[in-house]
């Protein structure tokens, strides 16, 4: 057998041998949040903790027409802690936005007037508030970036700043991810 093919029959073999492994959703966010299983890691998650954590997205992606990736890390620390044995009760989730990712949270209506397409973060954004994720949008960023609440997806809160609604989270416990 000529030995360029090897690395192709390695490939097949591989895939046909059950070793290769998909990325899955769910079971919180059936949608969206795609992870890895991990078999048997060698730093154990304790499914007993209460996971407190926020996110903070203030990015956006260039086109208008892609998922904005960092809001649905939110959705991926859900489906992979509810995936390894964590309760969904003991994981609270806030997501601080800001910044250029202040279109990613508006209604379908306000971000066709500007952009043209449908928002391709709604269903995302609804499922996330959907699964009691907290999603605060920086007061100083509606007045700055010109997105007053009524633009805003529903259960979106707006808070004074990003930083006052990032210090207050803290104070309650919950780990800071920037993004």
């Amino acid at each position: 057998m000529n030995r360029h093919y090897f690395p192709l029959v390695f490939f097949i073999l591989y895939c046909l041998s059950g070793l290769s492994q998909e990325k899955k959703a769910g079971p919180i966010i059936e949608k969206y949040g795609e992870v890895w299983t991990i078999e048997n890691p060698d730093f154990k998650t304790d499914t007993s903790q209460e996971f407190k954590v926020v996110f903070d997205v203030m990015d956006s992606p260039s086109s208008h027409k892609e998922i904005n990736k960092k809001l649905e890390t939110a959705a991926r620390f859900l489906n992979m802690h509810a995936q390894s044995g964590v309760p969904k009760s003991q994981l609270k989730v806030a997501i601080i936005v800001h910044n250029q990712a202040s279109k990613d949270i508006t209604q379908d209506e306000a971000y066709r007037a500007r952009f043209g397409v449908p928002n391709p973060n709604l269903g995302l954004v609804k499922a996330l508030l959907d699964a009691d994720v907290e999603i605060i949008y920086c007061g100083q960023s509606s007045f700055s970036r010109d997105f007053p609440k009524e633009d805003l997806i529903p259960g979106v809160k707006i808070a004074l700043s990003a930083m006052t609604a990032s210090i207050q989270l803290q104070n309650e416990g919950y780990r800071l991810i920037k993004l």
